[in-house]
C-alpha cells in the first residue's frame, strides 16, 4: 500500500501499526541484502508501533498513523545511530533527534531504520558509502543515485512506503528520478535543518521521498513548518495535501532552453515531451524561456559547496566525538584520525574547500562563485517573470553502471547538472517519474518561486492522475 493508504486502513481498523510495521521489517530482512538501501533497522520499531496503537486508542489523531519512514542516515536519532556512512562517526548514538524526527513521531510515524548515503552526503551514486554501495532495485548493477540513494531504492523496492534523504545539490532528487519515485526539495526553511547533520549548510535542505504525489504531500504537511531551532527556519504553514485538490488550467510552464538543448539522452527527452502534452491537455500552457548563468552553476556550486564543507568538516579532528586515532601529540592525533576517519570523496572535497578559502585565493574562486550565485538568482527571477513553474530533466540520462564513474571525479559532478542551480537559489523542485530508457526509469523536475511549493504539487498530482501512475511501479526486485 502507499503511505496515504496505511493510514486509512490503520484508522478504519483493517490494520494495526504493528502488523504494517511487521510487513517492512521482513521485507527488509528478505530484500535488502542484494540492494543493501538500510546501513540499520531500528529495534524499537515495534515498540513505536504498539505506542502508536495505544495512542490512537486514547483518541489521538495523527495523520501519519502507523506509517513507516526510513531515515538517511545523517538525520539524528536519539538512541539511534547516526553515522553518515563514514569511519569517522561509525557507532556514533546522537544525544537528540532532529526535528524532523519528532515530528515524525509525534506525527504516529514509525522509524523503520537508516538509509545509506554517500559519506557526508558528498556524491552523486551512493557509491562512497564507508560500508559499501547501494544498488539500484531496477537494476542491481547500477547506482541509485546519490547522495540520498539509500532512501530512494528503499522507496522504489517498497521496502519502506516513505523516506528522508537530504538534498545539496539534487541529493533527493536526482536518485528519486533513477528509482522511479517522486523526490522533494523544499524552499531553502521550509524544513528544519535542526539534526542534520551539516555538509554545506547554505545548501542543505531534508526532503521527502515516496511512491505518489499524495504521499510526499502528507508527508511535507507534517515536516513543513517553521522551527525556532533552525535560524533559518521560515514561517509558513504547509498546505501541501489541500493543494491536490487544485486545478492546474491557467497555469504557465516555462521550459527552461538551457537544460534540454544537449547532452539528454533519447528517453529523457521522451519523457519531457509526454509530460508536456499530457499537462497541455490539461489547459496548462508552455513557453520557453532562458536562464543564461545555468551554464556556471556547476562550477559554481562546487565551489560554494566544498568550502563550506571544508568548514564544517572541521569539528571531526578527534577531540571531541566520533573516531580518534592517537597520535604523539595534538597535531598528529588529528592528521591521523582525519587520514582514517574520512573516505577519498570527503578528503577531495575538503582540500578543494580549504583551497578556495585560502589566502590569496579568496576572492578569486569563493568570491566568484558567490558573485555568479547572485547573477543566478537574477537569472532566475527573469525566468519566473514569464512562467509560474519551471521545467527542466532531473537527471540527463537514467542510472549508470555501478563503478562507471568512480575513476572520474568530473564525469560524477555532471550527473547533477540538472539539479546544483535549485539549491544555489533556494527554490523549491519536485522530481517527477515521467518515463522509461531501455527499462530504466527518468524523471522530469519542476521548479518553482521561493514559498510557491503547492504548486509543483497541484501540477505533478495532475500528471499521475492523467497517466494512471504508469511511471510509478515497485521496481522488479521488490516484486520478488
Amino acid at each position: 500500500m502507499l503511505a496515504h493508504e496505511i493510514v486509512a486502513s490503520v484508522r478504519n481498523r483493517s490494520t494495526s501499526p504493528t502488523e504494517v510495521t511487521e510487513h517492512y521489517l521482513k521485507r527488509i530482512t528478505r530484500l535488502d541484502s542484494q540492494i543493501q538501501a538500510f546501513l540499520r533497522t531500528n529495534p524499537a520499531a515495534l515498540e513505536e508501533a504498539r505506542q502508536v496503537e495505544r495512542r490512537m486508542a486514547a483518541g489521538e489523531d495523527l495523520p501519519l498513523a502507523g506509517v513507516p519512514i526510513a531515515l538517511k542516515d545523517n538525520i539524528c536519532t536519539r538512541g539511534l545511530e547516526t553515522t553518515c556512512a563514514s569511519r569517522m562517526l561509525e557507532h556514533f548514538v546522537p544525544p537528540y533527534s532532529a526535528t524532523v524526527a519528532q515530528r515524525l513521531c509525534s506525527a504516529g510515524a514509525v522509524i523503520l531504520g537508516k538509509t545509506n548515503l554517500d559519506e557526508f552526503a558528498m556524491g552523486s551514486s551512493t557509491e562512497f558509502s564507508a560500508f559499501g554501495p547501494t544498488r539500484n532495485p531496477w537494476d542491481l548493477g547500477r547506482v541509485p543515485g546519490g547522495s540520498s540513494g539509500g532512501s530512494a531504492a528503499a522507496v522504489a523496492a517498497d521496502l519502506a512506503p516513505l523516506a528522508l534523504g537530504s538534498d545539496t545539490g539534487g541529493s533527493v532528487r536526482q536518485p528519486a528520478a533513477l528509482c522511479g519515485v517522486y523526490g522533494f526539495k523544499p524552499t531553502y526553511g521550509r524544513v528544519s535543518r535542526y539534526g542534520l547533520v551539516a555538509f554545506a549548510s547554505s545548501l542543505d535542505q531534508i526532503g521527502p521521498l515516496g511512491r505518489s504525489v499524495r504521499d510526499v504531500a502528507l508527508l511535507m504537511d507534517v515536516i513543513g513548518s517553521y522551527d525556532r531551532m533552525d535560524s533559518t527556519s521560515l514561517e509558513a504553514q504547509p498546505h501541501f495535501t489541500a493543494a491536490l485538490e487544485a486545478h492546474p488550467q491557467g497555469f504557465t510552464i516555462g521550459i527552461v532552453k538551457e537544460a534540454i538543448q544537449v547532452g539528454n539522452t533519447e528517453g529523457v527527452v521522451k519523457a519531457l515531451e509526454r509530460f508536456r502534452e499530457v499537462l497541455e491537455g490539461q489547459g496548462v500552457r508552455f513557453v520557453e524561456v532562458s536562464i543564461p548563468s545555468l551554464e556556471y552553476a556547476l562550477a559554481t556550486y562546487y565551489l560554494v559547496c566544498t568550502s563550506e564543507a571544508s568548514s564544517n568538516l572541521a569539528r571531526y579532528d578527534g577531540t571531541l566525538y566520533g573516531l580518534r586515532v592517537e597520535g604523539a601529540d595534538i597535531t598528529e592525533t588529528m592528521m591521523k584520525t582525519r587520514a582514517a576517519g574520512f573516505g577519498p570523496e570527503v578528503k577531495r572535497r575538503i582540500l578543494m574547500g580549504t583551497f578556495a578559502l585560502s589566502s590569496g585565493y579568496y576572492d578569486a574562486y569563493y568570491g566568484r562563485a558567490l558573485r555568479a550565485r547572485a547573477r543566478l538568482k537574477a537569472d532566475f527571477e527573469m525566468a519566473f517573470a514569464q512562467a509560474d513553474v519551471l521545467l527542466t530533466p532531473t537527471s540527463p540520462f537514467p542510472a549508470f553502471p555501478l563503478g562507471a564513474k568512480l575513476e572520474d571525479p568530473i564525469a560524477m559532478y555532471l550527473s547533477d547538472i540538472d539539479t546544483v542551480a535549485i539549491n544555489l537559489v533556494g527554490l523549491p523542485a519536485l522530481s517527477i517519474p515521467a518515463g522509461f530508457e531501455s527499462g530504466l526509469p527518468v524523471g522530469v523536475q519542476l521548479v518553482g518561486k521561493a514559498l510557491e511549493d503547492e504548486r509543483l504539487f497541484t501540477l505533478a498530482n495532475a500528471f499521475e492522475l492523467a497517466t494512471a501512475s504508469e511511471f510509478v511501479q515497485i521496481a522488479p526486485i521488490g516484486r520478488g
